[in-house]
């Protein structure tokens, strides 16, 4: 039974690399962790309390948990269908589908994927995760009569005087305004630049789970790594920890937002 009505989701911080996929890389295995949220699971771990987590463990270059299931790419799978350039979405035709092709300006892979590879990867990875993570937004909205889901990425830094944490709500289709206005009062209180949907206004997770209508929300939230990260930004830094509390002080007032409605529903 859930013990709060917010329910957490790392999806792109996995960093168990199958020999699978290090055996059809072309690429230096180093060049991956620019696809890793990197330690956004040790960011949301050290903020966790009495919230619902869920951690992918396998990483983005095997299979991208914030696609949906037909953003297969035909250069790269053979099991994909052959759509017109028009129909593909923007990520896919950059290289950014279901199985990513490349990252920056270097292709990842040595051959091509069979139908059976990839099928086995949505079979064992993507559907499990997404049926858990529907599970258990359905049982916190059973118990307190609405469900908000927080959905952890981290980004590169956008630049001089940006912002360095980026709220998406799919422009207000995925939570009501008053939970994202929350979180920005906190970022605010806490002295962080915040953006909202600009540039990242949420992905398949939201698009799949949310539906304010039916009292589920979902927000993607995402923090500059150079907030909590190394100057490599490849291990934790001394920023760990006040990162961890402003995510923690997130977390809060989302739950305190949602309590009246709570409330209003027993």
């Amino acid at each position: 039974m859930p013990a709060s009505p917010v329910v957490l989701s790392v999806p792109h911080a996995g960093r168990d690399y199958p020999p699978a996929l290090r055996a059809a890389l072309r690429v230096d295995p180093g060049l991956l962790i620019a696809l890793e949220d990197r330690h956004a699971d040790t960011l949301a771990l050290a903020a966790r309390g009495i919230e619902t987590l869920f951690v992918a463990t396998r990483p983005r270059a095997w299979i991208d948990l914030n696609r949906a299931e037909q953003e297969r790419d035909p250069i790269i799978d053979e099991g994909a269908m052959r759509l017109p350039e028009s129909a593909q979405s923007l990520k896919l035709r950059s290289g950014l589908g279901l199985v990513p092709r490349r990252v920056g300006t270097s292709d990842l892979w040595r051959r091509r994927f069979s139908d059976a590879e990839i099928g086995d990867r949505i079979a064992l990875d993507h559907r499990p995760y997404h049926a858990a993570l529907a599970a258990a937004l359905a049982a916190a909205r059973a118990r307190f009569g609405v469900a908000v889901l927080l959905d952890i990425h981290s980004m590169p830094p956008l630049g001089p005087n940006a912002a360095r944490l980026v709220l998406g709500d799919r422009f207000g289709r995925a939570s009501a305004g008053r939970f994202v206005s929350r979180i920005e009062g906190v970022a605010q209180a806490a002295r962080i630049r915040c953006a909202v949907n600009s540039p990242y206004a949420g992905g398949h997770i939201l698009e799949r789970h949310a539906a304010p209508a039916a009292a589920i929300h979902a927000i993607q939230l995402e923090f500059d790594r150079s907030l909590y990260l190394d100057r490599r930004r490849e291990e934790p830094g001394p920023g760990l920890e006040p990162t961890a509390a402003l995510l923690r002080a997130i977390i809060d007032a989302v739950a305190d937002e949602a309590l009246p409605l709570a409330a209003a529903a027993q």
